[in-house]
């Protein structure tokens, strides 16, 4: 009898499938060849990636452990447990007070799945506006249309940033909420280079019974490692991502306070549970958990703790030596992981930067700074530290960083002005003749390959053909 089974199920990925093959390998190049500044990024361990990678993914496990709706989960059931335990050590959290959820396939769906938990559909929310700093999940939209599900499902009144200063504007986020009565305050950043205050957050919600939220996603890693403030003295619920600062693979963790004598059916670690399944998801990914699991246990290390640290000093050298060029950074410096570079006072936008750091090896993201009019050609850049310090960037590295963004300002400065216009196309144009860039990015290859890889055998890597 002939067998039916396909023997191209146990076919390398190279031999079954050379395009996507090829497509790894020009993009582990890219990253090990280049700078990686984008502030939401990082370089993931080979643990968390042959976790990430592995058989668990084979496997549908809807519900939690001990409740799943299919069977053949007692594996599985024990690895979400071990997830779970991981992270409230990671943040030293006590599981009599604190309850997580680790099922989350990303951020964004965290704080959908956290706001359908506390929320019902048209309540009140506040949250830091995109321009801003904020992320799009925590209300944000425009006068002509509501961008983000947060503001389809729920009201939204965002509070700002001080166009003076780019701090946070407390005073009048206080006000604010006397005349909107929010639910729900969400304190969190994708893009704002300060600290929180938790504590005074926790006042304002408490006049109006609001639920407090942070997305630490951008800062859980200096979290965890003490480096920032601590987000869960102050709130109802927690909500991060797990690839930024915390190195792990792409998901998202929910944390929600427990109360004392509260029924545990109604209680809020309950509603959110529902909310994630079934409401907002199917099953978990398993292999995923697992990656979660391992990065979890990397970040209550010592060794972790002294990377964070690093994280923050090399971000800090990096806003010190850009500042003595002479450039301009919004509050005027940063205590976390990422700096905003305010491009307006040298005549350039922050799309036009980013176009010529690709084209010379660099990665960044052009960023809305406060008072800008349009978020298509926003007047900055975001800068991060989190994925160069996991290749083990220090300081005077990051002081060589800098002189390369300086080049690139300068260069781009110039293309300008042959250019004759303002306008991206032909700035574009103009840009593909600058001899100048191909100089420096050889100079960025060079020092980038000059350093390791996390999770990749970068000494055999071989630079591809055509590059």
């Amino acid at each position: 009898m002939t067998s039916a089974y396909d023997n191209s199920l146990n076919t390398s990925l190279e031999v079954e499938d050379p395009e996507i093959y090829e497509l790894i390998q020009l993009e582990k190049w890219r990253q090990f060849s280049g700078l990686e500044l984008i502030a939401s990024e990082n370089f993931t361990s080979r643990a968390v990636m042959e976790a990430n990678g592995s058989e668990l993914t084979n496997k549908y496990s809807e519900g939690l452990p001990g409740a799943r709706y299919y069977g053949g989960n007692e594996h599985i059931d024990v690895l979400e447990n071990l997830c779970r335990e991981r992270a409230l050590k990671a943040f030293k959290l006590d599981p009599n007070e604190w309850a997580v959820n680790v099922q989350p396939y990303s951020g964004s769906t965290a704080n959908f799945a956290a706001l359908t938990a506390m929320l019902k559909p048209f309540d009140r929310v506040m949250g830091l506006d995109l321009p801003s700093g904020g992320h799009l999940t925590h209300g944000y939209q425009t006068d002509k249309k509501k961008i983000s599900s947060s503001s389809i499902y729920f009201q939204s009144m965002p509070y700002q940033v001080d166009p003076n200063t780019g701090y946070i504007n407390y005073d009048q986020l206080e006000q604010n909420t006397h005349l909107f009565r929010p639910q729900l305050i969400i304190c969190g950043a994708s893009a704002y280079p300060r600290d929180w205050d938790y504590a005074r957050l926790r006042k304002i919600a408490d006049q109006h019974q609001s639920y407090l939220m942070a997305d630490i996603a951008h800062i859980s890693g200096l979290v965890a490692a003490g480096e920032q403030s601590n987000p869960f003295e102050y709130c109802d619920v927690v909500t991060t991502t797990t690839h930024k600062t915390l190195r792990g693979p792409r998901a998202g963790l929910i944390f929600s306070r427990k109360r004392s004598g509260e029924d545990k059916a109604n209680s809020l670690s309950a509603s959110v549970d529902f909310a994630v399944f079934p409401s907002c998801q199917g099953g978990p990914h398993n292999n995923t958990i697992a990656g979660i699991a391992v990065a979890l246990k990397q970040a209550a290390s010592p060794q972790f703790v002294a990377y964070a640290k690093q994280v923050r000093a090399n971000a800090q050298e990096l806003a010190k030596c850009l500042i003595g060029y002479g450039y301009t950074l919004a509050t005027g410096g940063t205590e976390n992981h990422l700096i905003l570079w305010d491009m307006k006072p040298v005549g350039l936008t922050g799309s036009k930067v980013e176009k010529i750091c690709d084209m010379a090896n660099i990665t960044l993201n052009k960023n809305s700074i406060v008072g800008d009019k349009s978020a298509v050609t926003p007047g900055g850049v975001r800068i991060g530290t989190a994925a160069l310090t996991s290749r083990g960037l220090v300081e005077t590295d990051f002081a060589k960083v800098a002189e390369f963004l300086h080049r690139i300002v300068q260069i781009s400065i110039g293309i300008q002005e042959k250019a004759g216009s303002r306008l991206l196309k032909d700035f574009l144009n103009t840009a593909k003749d600058e001899t100048q860039i191909t100089v420096l990015r050889d100079e960025v290859e060079a020092f980038a390959t000059s350093f390791p890889m996390p999770g990749m055998d970068y000494k055999n890597m071989k630079k591809p053909a055509g590059h």
